[in-house]
């Protein structure tokens, strides 16, 4: 049996964590692992293009980069089954509810870099993927609707001058 309860594997956004057995509520998946860095030292590697930067206060940041990281694979979600906790400094990975196997586990990144790096219409979780269906849904309904309304029109001004 696999040490770890998931694996690495192909998602919509990329690379992705996925569970290869039933885990549990409230299990700590893993820690999110990386050098230390001042805020001035994150700012730059933020300017740089590092988005696997991970704030744990004002004054300290881990940067997630190295491939022995293997937390800065699990994929933002809006509709999150993990959360990302902070105890002593340091930051893990844990379940939020039942998570089946095949499932992709997925927490929160956060407002800031939902708003920053992804962008709100950019997100590909599945929740955000529903709502834009069901808004382009929504307007193609409204737009055969004016369409046939404008047909209704047309319809009574030529019996008018018939």
């Amino acid at each position: 049996m696999p040490r770890r309860p998931f694996r690495l594997g192909r998602s919509l956004t990329g690379l992705g964590l996925f569970a290869t057995r039933p885990i549990k509520k409230k299990t700590r998946l893993a820690e999110y692992r990386g050098p230390i860095l001042t805020q001035e030292e994150a700012q730059r590697a933020e300017r740089r293009g590092n988005r696997y930067l991970y704030e744990v206060s004002r004054h300290r940041t881990i940067d997630g980069t190295p491939r022995y990281n293997i937390a800065r694979y699990f994929n933002h979600s809006c509709n999150p089954n993990a959360e990302s906790v902070i105890w002593r400094g340091r930051v893990f990975i844990r379940t939020l509810r039942d998570i089946k196997p095949g499932e992709e586990i997925t927490y929160d990144y956060g407002t800031d870099y939902l708003r920053n790096v992804i962008g709100r219409s950019k997100c590909k979780c599945s929740r955000c993927r529903r709502r834009r269906a069901k808004r382009a849904r929504e307007r193609r309904a409204l737009k055969r609707r004016r369409t046939a309304k404008s047909a209704r029109r047309q319809g009574r001004r030529r019996a008018r001058r018939s």
